[in-house]
């Protein structure tokens, strides 16, 4: 019979307490993978139900529009501020600042901020949509019908999600950018025409934002539909689901974020 917690030694309970985590995380990932490997067999495979992925398209994508804007305007308005309050302490030369700032959102503040937002809104609804369903035996009822519950569930999902991911990280630019052009012309009286700079970026800067919209695109639907079908425990199953969706989506996005960028850097250092 194994030994209590507190009779246990002490060596054995830090190891416990090291080996723990690090269990949780490798199931965590392993079914992560598993779910992605059965959405893209059925994504390839299966029948589409244009209905479904319709519908999710305006849940992600129609409702997030709003979000997006406040978010997006009002960090790219934070940011030219503060940039251009900087530069005008150090230089004073804020022809560049337009230029830099369209660099700089292409590259990693509009697809990472926006998967960001997208975590938060669409990833916790997917999470409990879905936790819902299984507490009240909807998705058992889905298997005895011959429905796979990933056919049924995620994959209207992650289509949709992936072109909506798009979408809005294309209109997060041109809203970032628009605000922050507001801001220094009423702020520091930089010219529109100066600001409106497109000599920095290339198409590397264009590519490389697609390629992480695509990516968390695909990315935040499974990791949040995964939550919602391993819960366990009713009510506060689906609570502790949309908390896990909402941080293991958010930390995903931050890792794939230095994974791309850095891989992208490489590729350019290559050609």
């Amino acid at each position: 019979m194994a030994a209590a917690p507190e009779r246990m030694p002490l060596h054995h309970r830090m190891l416990a307490s090291v080996g723990e985590p690090v269990i949780h995380v490798a199931d965590t990932v392993k079914g992560i993978m598993r779910t992605f490997a059965l959405t893209l067999h059925y994504t390839l495979r299966g029948r589409k139900r244009w209905d479904a992925i319709f519908e999710q398209l305006h849940e992600i994508g129609n409702r997030s529009v709003i979000f997006i804007a406040f978010t997006l305007g009002f960090l790219g308005m934070i940011l030219i501020y503060q940039a251009g309050y900087q530069a005008m302490k150090i230089t004073g030369d804020l022809q560049l600042l337009g230029g830099l700032f369209l660099q700089l959102l292409l590259r990693v503040f509009a697809p990472t901020i926006t998967a960001m937002m997208l975590a938060t809104r669409v990833g916790s609804g997917m999470a409990a949509q879905i936790g819902s369903m299984v507490v009240t035996e909807q998705v058992d009822a889905l298997r005895m019908c011959a429905a796979q519950p990933v056919d049924y569930l995620v994959v209207p999902r992650f289509l949709a999600s992936i072109v909506m991911s798009v979408v809005l990280t294309i209109f997060a630019v041109l809203v970032s950018y628009l605000a922050g052009a507001m801001v220094a012309n009423t702020a520091f009286g930089v010219n529109f025409y100066t600001f409106f700079d497109m000599s920095f970026v290339g198409w590397f800067d264009v590519n490389i934002c697609l390629t992480k919209a695509l990516v968390f695109g695909a990315t935040i639907p499974v990791i949040a539909c995964q939550a919602g079908l391993i819960v366990t425990g009713g009510s506060e199953g689906v609570g502790q689901a949309t908390t896990t969706a909402v941080v293991n989506c958010s930390l995903a996005v931050v890792i794939l974020d230095f994974v791309i960028s850095g891989l992208g850097y490489v590729v350019l250092n290559l050609l």
